[in-house]
């Protein structure tokens, strides 16, 4: 087996009615139930215009060399309707991953939910305005090389945050969170409880009527001064 350019074409998936109902909760009040610690790097975000603001899918990972796509190129042929990619770039800026041509393909002809780029696009000015959910880090009208290596399938790290393949990944405008395959019922069902909770607090917040009680309470605890007095330096 060739590691650094393995194509795996089966992947463990998600419960896809557990994966749906992750779709009204927004990615906010699922990420504070996993600890905070699953949004990908905001420096990969949302850069067109999609109708329905919420992506939810599994991930199809694509593993790329700095600023190659000859890996997604093979992820084009194989991903399936519904399917998020997910394309890891060693964190590179310089080379755009796709531009309008590729994207096409995915939207109309493969009919994915959507894309998550460690790395920039080109043809902004086409794709900016698509109903279709983009997230990439940016433009540049530099492309991209098709030398590999690359690998399809396999765990990847995008925006810092781990992914296996068949991980369910919810976006919104707020940006990208990877919620892990084994984890998602428990998860799930936390969410629906943070978010009833989180309503409440926003009805309080609007009339008036919030506890903030806990501020000052926390503040004595970590040992913070309350000064009745200005800074004189």
């Amino acid at each position: 087996m060739s590691v650094g350019k393995r194509i795996y074409l089966k992947r463990e998936m998600p419960d896809p009615e557990i994966m749906a109902q992750f779709k009204s909760i927004p990615a906010s009040n699922t990420a504070d139930v996993m600890g905070r610690s699953c949004a990908m790097n905001p420096r990969i975000k949302l850069v067109s215009q999609p109708k329905d603001q919420m992506m939810v899918g599994p991930a199809y990972t694509v593993k790329g060399r700095a600023g190659d796509n000859l890996a997604l190129h093979a992820a084009l042929n194989l991903c399936q309707e519904g399917d998020v990619l997910v394309v890891s770039n060693e964190e590179d800026d310089t080379r755009a991953l796709m531009g309008e041509v590729m994207m096409a393909y995915l939207k109309y002809t493969k009919k994915i939910a959507g894309i998550v780029l460690d790395g920039p696009i080109r043809d902004i000015d086409e794709i900016g305005h698509w109903d279709f959910p983009v997230y990439c880090t940016g433009t540049t009208p530099g492309g991209p090389y098709k030398e590999g290596p690359g690998e399809i399938n396999v765990p990847i790290s995008c925006g810092g945050v781990s992914v296996n393949p068949g991980d369910i990944i919810l976006a919104d405008p707020d940006g990208v969170i990877v919620i892990p395959r084994k984890d998602a019922p428990v998860i799930l069902e936390e969410a629906k409880k943070f978010q009833a909770a989180d309503e409440k607090k926003l009805i309080a917040a609007r009339e008036g009527t919030a506890n903030r009680a806990w501020v000052e309470k926390t503040l004595e605890e970590k040992g913070f001064e309350i000064i009745d007095d200005v800074y004189r330096p």
